[in-house]
């Protein structure tokens, strides 16, 4: 006899379709701003569904088929993700420099280790970040799934260990679950409130702070059978109130305000009324139709190859594509062929494929906690007997054919596991549907059922391939490569004269402008951006946890008669070789102090970070850096910070004028007046790690100079003829005509882009130096 067909619950479906929608958008468009809690709705379905299938197991079993369970997991999930990894991985390699492909390498395999959260979170990545974004950083939430799926039915086995047999199989064994389940969402509840204001991206990352979430979905699933019993009236309105909530969360909450906690509470609570809202009923839920329309339910079955490949083909496009409408319509496009071919030819076949089952035909546990009205027997039976032999229940039978006990029929998923959310819900396989299943080999029906579908996918991306290479052309014209490397002059004699040297850079920064190939550099690009700031001899002078030496970082001769302090965040640490190689070629005239700390501006204000280690030694830091000033006086101060606008840490925005009166508030006194110098860093560049590329030229990183740049060195020459101190601009040395490019000469300009790279620091030394003799102040 056939199994029973099973019922999906087409409000689910929707749900998915919303929530990924949000997510694409969001990460495409920056609209709405909130989209990115889409992902905690996925959580709060993960849980609601993995739980399901536990307690069915655990009704209709007594205990849980660990096996099963995993195996459905791995034939469910892997595949695809694996596809995606494996051709990002080789992407990254032909379109991102070395280091970058690299990078992502590690994250791809922290994803296969299903470690990506922790990866992302104890690294500091900042999720919200516009720059360097890992084209894999998405994985983040599948690793907390799986972490989740993996420890979950052992702790539902130790939470109903206690339980007779028979216990198990009935009320007792869900109330078990139920009080675990509410137990992790109070104790998750109250990590994410602890952690989230003390280490912001480790708690948006962290299983602990989001483990609640998924918990939340299992409470609803354990509380299945008194949800079935609210009327129909009453789920219909909660449903809807549900839907709201997940709205508002999309447009109200603020990518800047802390996160997970409290704001999470929000989307999470939508999701769970819309699904505690829909057990029991139908599971069309016809009044619910902006979830339940066919165009949202197909969006929710696309949505986990969706959610794979969004984020990629996002990000390569952003380096391959100019900004602008067309790029953004040729991204979605790809996004669609790329999700259409991945759920034809790879989702779907390898997670019905009958390896890993009982037997040819596997009989599936109902998934749903949702209960169904019973058939009787006798109806059944009436009902079959009027059939034609071989009738195949969703076969259309015709009159005089053959019958074959071979077709598998299209078969509905249970309710509670309909098909994959974007973060990698479990659903139950279908079984093929037959009279006498031992006359229907399981590959064969397999082939028979999924060699079109495979055949679609190929078709799929051979035309969408041709589709978005004719897009790219009409807006963009037909792609040239790079050029071989073009002569450039040879390396500049870093002790000419500063007139000199700044002539020479200014020559090389105007043909770095206008260059269609990249020269040899020294170092070259990969080894500025793997060095990063570690190549700065003045490193460890500017490192939170590492205490300040003076002795360690001081250059010159310690019995040089004048003494010269380079103080400031970063941008004072990557400037620190120019200056200790003019105190190096003084003659023993000068000897010079570089100290400071990375992310802590010296303003007289704390300002905010986002690394918590810098914001809870900013100030100490900054207290010791004056005393140590005022135990060896300075003759010259040289003070170098951000040129971004801040936030104070009392949530105060501070201006460009505001920010430069408290920078001067918190010198004034370090040295004497008018031996104050105000160096402005450069201006910020393009992402070396996603402009430098074997498929695009030199002019890919060309950058602007930005308002807010303009805006500091405004306020900050303003200030410092107020005061008789000197300002000198960067522009002169990194940017030619209101164009910066990445390179001048053979030395690279920029590791990153913000900071300089110590060779290129070491290149500014007689510029510096002529620009303080000018002034009288060397």
């Amino acid at each position: 006899m056939p199994a029973p067909a099973s019922r999906v619950r087409r409000d689910l479906q929707g749900l998915r379709a919303i929530a990924v929608l949000a997510v694409v958008a969001t990460h495409l468009t920056g609209w709405p701003r909130g989209g990115f809690v889409g992902v905690d709705v996925f959580f709060v379905l993960s849980g609601f569904l993995v739980t399901g299938i536990l307690l069915s197991d655990l009704e209709n079993e007594g205990t849980l088929r660990l096996g099963a369970f995993f195996a459905r997991r791995v034939k469910r999930l892997l595949p695809a993700a694996l596809a995606v990894l494996a051709a990002v991985v080789g992407a990254a390699f032909m379109i991102f420099s070395p280091v970058r492909a690299e990078s992502i390498l590690f994250d791809a395999l922290s994803a296969v280790g299903l470690v990506s959260n922790w990866h992302f979170g104890l690294a500091g990545r900042d999720y919200f970040a516009v720059s360097d974004v890992s084209p894999l950083q998405h994985f983040w939430s599948l690793s907390v799934e799986e972490q989740f799926s993996v420890a979950w039915p052992f702790l539902v086995l130790l939470a109903v260990a206690t339980l007779p047999v028979a216990a198990r199989r009935a009320r007792p064994g869900r109330v078990a679950v139920g009080l675990l389940a509410g137990a992790v969402v109070v104790a998750s509840g109250v990590a994410a409130l602890l952690q989230t204001p003390a280490d912001p991206s480790l708690a948006y990352f962290s299983t602990v702070t989001r483990a609640g979430e998924l918990a939340t979905g299992a409470v609803i699933a354990a509380a299945a059978p008194v949800l079935a019993r609210i009327p129909a009236a009453a789920r219909g309105s909660l449903a809807w109130i549900g839907v709201a909530v997940i709205t508002a969360a999309f447009f109200f909450i603020d990518p800047g305000a802390p996160f997970p906690a409290p704001v999470a509470a929000l989307p999470v609570l939508g999701a769970a009324l819309v699904i505690g809202a829909g057990i029991g009923g139908d599971p069309r839920h016809r009044h619910l139709f902006v979830l339940t329309n066919p165009l949202a339910v197909t969006i929710g079955d696309l949505s986990y190859s969706l959610y794979l490949w969004h984020l990629p083909v996002i990000v390569f496009a952003g380096v391959l594509l100019a900004p602008g409408p067309a790029a953004t319509a040729i991204t979605v496009l790809a996004m669609l062929v790329l999700t259409v071919a991945t759920y034809l030819g790879i989702e779907q076949p390898l997670h019905r494929a009958p390896w890993a089952t009982r037997g040819p035909v596997e009989q599936p546990k109902p998934a749903a906690p949702t209960p169904s009205k019973p058939v009787p027997a006798e109806r059944r039976s009436s009902a079959l007997a009027s059939r034609p032999a071989g009738y195949v229940p969703g076969k259309r039978y015709y009159p005089g054919s053959r019958s074959t006990s071979a077709v598998v029929p299209e078969l509905a998923v249970a309710t509670a596991s309909a098909p994959r959310p974007p973060d990698g819900d479990e659903r139950m396989p279908v079984p093929p549907a037959s009279i006498d299943a031992g006359t229907a080999p399981p590959w064969a029906a397999w082939r028979a059922r999924f060699a079109p579908r495979v055949a679609m996918a190929g078709a799929t991306l051979a035309i969408g391939a041709g589709a978005t290479a004719l897009a790219v052309m009409l807006a963009y014209g037909a792609p040239t490569l790079p050029g071989l490397p073009a002569a450039v002059p040879a390396p500049v004699d870093v002790a000419a004269e500063a007139g000199d040297a700044l002539s020479v850079l200014q020559g090389e920064l105007a043909a770095a402008s206008t260059a269609t190939s990249w020269p040899e550099l020294h170092p070259s690009l990969d080894e500025a951006q793997r060095a990063s700031s570690s190549a700065n001899r003045a490193h460890d002078c500017f490192t939170p946890g590492v205490p300040l030496d003076a002795g360690r970082c001081t250059w010159g001769s310690a019995d040089a008669p004048r003494h010269l302090y380079l103080v400031g965040d970063s941008s004072a640490m990557a400037y620190a070789p120019a200056f200790a190689k003019l105190a190096d070629d003084s003659g023993g005239a000068w000897r010079v102090t570089t100290v400071g700390m990375y992310g802590c501006r010296f303003t007289d204000v704390l300002v905010e970070s986002r690394d918590p280690s810098v914001m809870a030694v900013c100030g100490q830091r900054k207290a010791d850096v004056a005393a140590m000033v005022g135990a060896s006086p300075a003759d010259l101060l040289v003070v170098s910070n951000a040129f971004t606008l801040g936030r104070s840490v009392d949530g105060r925005d501070l201006d460009a004028g505001e920010l430069v009166s408290a920078i001067a508030s918190e010198v004034t006194g370090w040295a004497p007046a008018g031996h104050t110098v105000y160096l402005a860093p450069p201006p910020h560049g393009v992402d070396l790690g996603r402009c430098v590329s074997p498929l695009t030229g030199p002019s890919s990183c060309l950058a602007g100079i930005d308002d807010v740049w303009m805006q500091m060195q405004t306020a900050t020459e303003a200030h410092a003829a107020l005061t008789g101190d000197l300002a000198i601009s960067a522009l002169p040395f990194s940017c030619w005509q209101g164009v910066c490019p990445a390179f001048a000469g053979h030395t690279p300009v920029r590791y990153d882009d913000t900071h300089i790279t110590p060779a290129f620091a070491e290149r500014l030394a007689p510029i510096l130096r002529g620009a303080l003799a000018e002034r009288g102040l060397y």
